[in-house]
């Protein structure tokens, strides 16, 4: 069942990933919104990394994180990868 929230393009879907915030008509979680954002792209040109979502959708997601921060940072530790999984070749990029 899909939930709406404050934020009019996120919403919450038990079906998919187990309730975590996403953009509304995807399955993408905020959280990949804002780990892009937390790497220094800034919020117009997450769209090319994510071309599927608009501009107001990235923007709301932000904001949805600004109002939420610390249930996000938990659903960006839970799908952390540990250091030790990391391909070696990959970490040095």
């Amino acid at each position: 069942m899909t939930t709406a929230t404050a934020h009019c393009y996120i919403v919450t879907d038990d079906q998919i990933l187990g309730g975590e915030p996403i953009i509304k008509g995807t399955r993408t979680p905020v959280r990949a919104v804002v780990e892009n954002w937390r790497m220094g792209i800034v919020a117009e040109a997450i769209t090319t990394h994510l071309p599927h979502l608009t501009l107001a959708q990235v923007f709301d997601a932000l904001s949805y994180y600004s109002d939420h921060t610390e249930e996000i940072n938990r659903h960006i530790e839970r799908n952390r990868i540990p250091d030790d999984l990391i391909d070696p070749l990959v970490k040095g990029q």
